[in-house]
């Protein structure tokens, strides 16, 4: 196996580029790597094109094994499903499932990607610089909800670069209903992506899943994912056998997967469980709320009581109004005890929230006011 050392330079890409090339048409697997392993890797199985490192958000990182077959089977329902082949834009780091798909996706639509220089972080100016690169013709790139909003904050060049790509692929967390509806609203074209590094990145996409995936939901909501763009295992472990059972619940509304976030991370507060996406949806559809993030918080007679991290934008209703609209949309379990304002939510790895962190910032010291209603 070959370990390509990333430092977010476009030439530590070159070389994952040329190793993944390789790899596609047969050649020694592929570990992207930012630093030394944490832990012994074990050796790929055979058939192996790449490796990739989970986040370890919900535990201690695996490396996930992928083949050939699966990032092939991924990026050709991709590009049937965006309207057909295109340039790609690399604004990700590239040692995610995430960055590593745009590489193969643009490998197998004929050119290599054009990479934005990620050394000193995501900026809107070289994000601007790096499209105008890509030259004429259909554009594609992938960002995560945190890039998305830079961008849209920052304006100018860098929004109508945005506004130049015929898809935008947001995953790596959940995409606020109210910074999608902001995207779309100044000429976006956001696409919704959900999946992970077992699937081969994104296999479902707004709500739709990609050609040959299958979902199905398990009577809890548990999501489980078959189809070609599936893991092998992970090193060390027991094959999956063509089925992944995630750690995410979900639901069909309308025909769609609506995703209600990770089974962890289910509030059980009073007997009654509450799903922190859901509230975080209802929080971030109201006029003035621009990102907002969920947690349980430890309590003596509850259990658990809910809380709220917010980033307020002008006009935040106040508390009350907030919590009525959560009232009206999902019932009083799910209506938060403490809401807090913050500048920013924390977020770890490519840009999923950081809950403990936004627990600390949340917790509550004093017992909270009982609700009425």
């Amino acid at each position: 196996m070959r370990t390509i050392t990333l430092d977010g330079s476009p030439d530590g890409v070159d070389a994952l580029v040329g190793a993944l090339a390789a790899a596609l048409d047969g050649g020694p697997a592929v570990l992207p790597w930012t630093g030394a392993a944490p832990f012994p890797i074990e050796p790929a199985p055979p058939g192996t094109a790449v490796v990739i490192a989970t986040s370890g958000s919900t535990g201690e990182p695996r490396l996930v094994a992928l083949t050939a077959a699966a990032l092939r089977a991924s990026a050709a329902a991709t590009a049937a499903r965006l309207g057909g082949p295109a340039r790609w834009l690399l604004a990700l780091p590239a040692e995610h499932v995430a960055g590593v798909q745009v590489i193969v996706r643009a490998l197998l639509a004929g050119a290599p990607p054009v990479v934005q220089d990620l050394r000193t972080g995501f900026r809107p100016d070289t994000f601007a610089a790096a499209t105008d690169r890509l030259g004429p013709g259909a554009r594609h790139t992938s960002l995560v909800p945190t890039q998305l909003l830079r961008v849209l904050d920052a304006g100018g060049d860098a929004l109508d670069a945005l506004r130049g790509y015929r898809a935008v692929l947001v995953g790596g967390a959940a995409l606020d209903t109210g910074l999608r509806r902001r995207a779309l609203d100044a000429g976006v074209a956001v696409v919704t992506t959900y999946g992970m590094s077992e699937t081969a990145g994104g296999c479902v996409y707004d709500g739709l899943p990609l050609d040959g995936v299958g979902v199905d939901l398990e009577p809890d909501g548990r999501i489980v994912l078959t189809g070609p763009t599936l893991a092998t295992g992970y090193l060390g472990g027991s094959p999956f056998g063509g089925r992944f059972r995630t750690g995410d619940l979900g639901r069909w509304t309308d025909g769609r997967l609506e995703v209600l976030g990770r089974a962890d991370d289910v509030i059980v507060t009073g007997g009654e469980k509450v799903a922190p996406a859901a509230v975080e949806r209802v929080l971030t559809a109201q006029p003035g709320v621009l990102a907002a993030c969920v947690v349980g918080v430890a309590d003596a007679q509850w259990g658990q009581v809910v809380a709220a991290a917010v980033v307020p934008g002008a006009d935040r209703p106040d508390d009350d109004s907030l919590r009525d609209a959560v009232r009206d949309a999902l019932g009083r379990a799910a209506v938060p005890r403490r809401l807090v304002d913050v500048p920013e939510i924390p977020i770890r790895g490519i840009g999923k929230p950081d809950r403990a962190a936004v627990a600390r910032l949340v917790t509550v010291t004093d017992r909270p006011e009982p609700l009425t209603g």
